[in-house]
């Protein structure tokens, strides 16, 4: 087990990150008038790293420090593991009067994201996954227990208003897991490009955003895991865009594996019909929530979803059978072109 596998369990176990934490530096130089500067720092319960390509080490570790501290505002709104968050206070009261900006931008993209995909992408799954943490593995949920819970599931019942959410049903909750990370990412690439950095790459534990490109000619390679370890299914070149891996691998509630931390909200399960999904979109948000629904959707009808989408691509390990990729997978796979470094 890696480091970033202790911290998901850590954090599925209610333990959460100390903050503020060091950033870890390295320098590596690149051309006459470039070096590259890696940032790593244990946030959002993975490892975040983020690689800039500046002009001088100081530059970049300054932008970097300052990306960080955008991700340590954003987990103070935003997290549902923070108890003073303003997400904890909406969960703990069922209502919230003055809500942040930043948690009524995610929440309009939660609704969206639940419509587009026909209720595959649900924040309201927090009472399946409250009832999972309580009793396992000691203790597996009947499917009684998992019925009554998934009944309090339901995107329809958030009422989101500029000057107020409410959580109209009692016993509601919201996580933003599948959507927080992906924008806080979006805004920490925000960060850096006005610190002035035109080509860097962010990895918050899958969800990557990539700006310009990492080497003269070379755009950031992203390796997509395949079901081994250490095995790889794809590699993926990214200059300007994000994308995001979702699978039931990353974190799970039991030995065998039959309880993780993906919902489906209709039924409250774990989805099996895949094993892990990728998704290429614009900003990292999209490809974040956008890789949770085909994980909940499945192969046929997530491809197809993503499909629909101009400006996506997706590439799905199923569960069994041979990999499948959306047709503009193609545009951003450099499998046969570019080794792994």
């Amino acid at each position: 087990m890696d480091a970033a596998d202790k911290l998901a369990q850590l954090r599925t176990l209610g333990f959460e990150d100390a903050l503020p934490l060091a950033v870890s530096f390295e320098q590596v130089r690149l051309e006459r008038d470039a070096v590259k500067v890696i940032g790593t720092r244990p946030a959002l319960g993975t490892l975040v790293s983020v690689t800039v390509v500046a002009s001088s080490p100081a530059q970049g570790e300054t932008a970097i420090e300052r990306a960080f501290a955008e991700l340590d505002r954003l987990a103070a709104i935003l997290s549902r593991y923070e108890s003073t968050s303003a997400l904890s206070a909406l969960n703990e009261a069922g209502y919230l009067t003055g809500p942040p900006p930043e948690l009524l931008r995610v929440l309009e993209r939660a609704l969206y994201y639940h419509a587009l995909s026909r209720g595959a992408f649900d924040v309201t799954v927090k009472p399946v996954l409250d009832l999972l943490a309580a009793r396992l593995p000691a203790n597996p949920p009947t499917a009684g227990e998992l019925k009554d819970a998934a009944a309090l599931v339901g995107t329809e019942h958030v009422a989101v208003r500029r000057k107020a959410i409410r959580l109209e049903r009692s016993g509601m909750g919201l996580t933003l897991d599948g959507i927080a990370k992906g924008h806080i990412v979006d805004r920490m690439a925000d960060v850096l490009a006005c610190h002035g950095m035109l080509r860097f790459l962010i990895d918050a534990g899958g969800d990557i955003r990539a700006r310009g490109i990492k080497e003269p000619d070379r755009p950031w390679t992203v390796a997509v895991r395949g079901r081994s370890p250490g095995a790889f299914a794809d590699v993926i070149g990214l200059r300007d865009g994000a994308v995001a891996t979702s699978g039931g691998y990353e974190r799970f509630y039991d030995p065998q594996r039959r309880f993780h931390h993906i919902v489906n909200p209709a039924s409250g399960g774990s989805p099996d019909l895949a094993w892990s999904v990728s998704v290429v979109a614009p900003t990292a948000l999209a490809a974040d929530a956008l890789a949770t629904a085909v994980f909940v959707l499945g192969p046929d009808d997530g491809l197809r979803l993503i499909e629909r989408l101009p400006d996506c691509a997706g590439f799905v390990v199923p569960a069994g059978g041979a990999d499948r990729r959306s047709r503009r997978w193609s545009r951003f796979s450099i499998w046969q072109e570019e080794p792994i470094v």
